[in-house]
């Protein structure tokens, strides 16, 4: 027992002249456990100062940042537009009367190349709700940087605009120009771009679907390898009208100048059945987000209110049977046509005259109608009576005239 308790005993000096000054009173082990316990906890200022700073950094790097300036703006030029028609609108400040491209401007390398990872940010556009994105972004010449009053980012699933205007806010055409380039149709809805100059590799395919990735979720792609032309499809039509304008004159992994276009419809009937379902998918995504949220639970059967009381309702009274969606619906609705009814039975029962006081004594509570009822009817009577009578006068003077005209234009007499 000697030995044991001089062995506690160092152990404590020990731990006494490790961990700081000597306390005054005994520290039993117990103590001991609490205190290196505490002493575990206790932190450093060093390493209180290094979660602060680890702290700031996650902070700093949530704020979004803002969109940098793509070109300097002192090596823009002002220049009139390139002839593209025949006739200058100084209105628009643009060329019309011709609808294809220069075959010049459409073998002309584009100046720049937008960088989304880069070049994209925060702009007084995205404190104005329903800013369209930037076309000079897109092309990579906007030389505003946040200051710019359109959006400089990727549009989303969420970005919907006016179907008579594109995503930069330009308006479409009730028909595609010539050469399917140009805003667009608001005809129908092309989420297609036809590409075309491709230099043919043996990764063409792979080489496509990751310059077009950049701009938006891609649906599906074919290419047609002996012809270099690909035709992409994307799952947003704001995504493909801002891939047009992003990848037109633009080159992919080596020297060659894309010929960018919308896509026409597409002849096979699978394709035609695939679109349409898009199409209808994406109506119910902007319904079901336009419908409040329990209602929309309840419709696609995810409220678990909703599902116990069909179970309870749905069963009508058998136990273990639960009704299919068609008959519980349409039981639904003829209880809401029940409903209905009553209402409209109650409001015209409340048009109905009461009954005079002295009524009741008249025909008492014995019989099949209620006092106001008879009450109704008697008024009813009498007001047919009246008008019955009204009509009849005015035949017998009608009659009797007929007769003495009849009478006086007669030889006999």
């Amino acid at each position: 027992m000697e030995s044991i308790e001089s062995i506690n005993n160092s152990s404590h000096v020990n731990d006494e002249s490790s961990s700081g000054p000597p306390s005054a009173l005994p520290i039993s082990s117990t103590d001991l456990t609490v205190v290196n316990h505490d002493n575990t906890l206790q932190k450093s200022p060093s390493e209180e100062h290094d979660e602060e700073s680890k702290k700031t950094k996650k902070i700093i790097r949530r704020k979004r940042r803002p969109a940098r300036p793509q070109v300097d703006p002192s090596t823009l030029k002002s220049e009139p537009p390139p002839q593209t028609g025949t006739i200058f609108n100084i209105w628009y400040n643009k060329w019309s009367g011709g609808d294809r491209e220069d075959k010049y401007l459409s073998k002309t390398a584009a100046p720049g190349r937008c960088n989304v990872a880069t070049d994209s940010g925060y702009t007084r556009g995205d404190k104005i709700v329903g800013s369209y994105f930037c076309l000079f972004f897109a092309k990579g010449l906007c030389p505003r940087g946040h200051e710019c009053e359109y959006l400089h980012r990727l549009p989303g699933l969420h970005d919907h605009f006016n179907p008579n205007v594109d995503c930069f806010g330009r308006d479409k055409h009730s028909d595609y120009r010539d050469d399917m380039g140009g805003v667009g149709s608001f005809m129908r809805q092309n989420r297609t771009l036809y590409v075309g100059r491709i230099h043919v590799t043996d990764d063409i395919e792979e080489v496509v679907a990751r310059h077009f990735a950049e701009w938006g979720q891609v649906d599906r792609i074919r290419v047609l390898t002996a012809r270099g032309v690909a035709f992409v499809t994307y799952s947003n039509e704001a995504n493909s009208q801002f891939a047009k304008e992003a990848m037109a004159h633009q080159s992919l992994d080596h020297s060659e100048i894309l010929n960018v276009r919308w896509a026409t419809v597409d002849p096979n009937p699978l394709a035609q059945k695939r679109e349409a379902r898009k199409i209808e998918e994406q109506a119910a995504e902007a319904v079901r987000r336009a419908l409040p949220e329990e209602f929309v639970k309840e419709i696609e059967g995810r409220d678990p209110e909703a599902k116990k009381r069909k179970r309870i309702e749905g069963g009508f009274g058998l136990q273990g049977y639960e009704a299919p969606d068609a008959i519980w619906y349409a039981r639904s609705r003829q209880d809401d046509g029940a409903k209905n009814e009553e209402e409209l039975n109650g409001d015209d029962n409340s048009m109905i005259d009461q009954a005079p006081p002295g009524s009741e004594e008249l025909t008492g509570n014995e019989g099949i109608f209620s006092t106001s009822t008879l009450s109704a009817l008697q008024k009813y009577s009498a007001k047919n009576n009246r008008t019955s009578s009204k009509t009849a006068a005015p035949a017998t003077t009608t009659s009797a005239g007929l007769l003495v005209g009849y009478a006086s234009e007669s030889d006999d007499e």
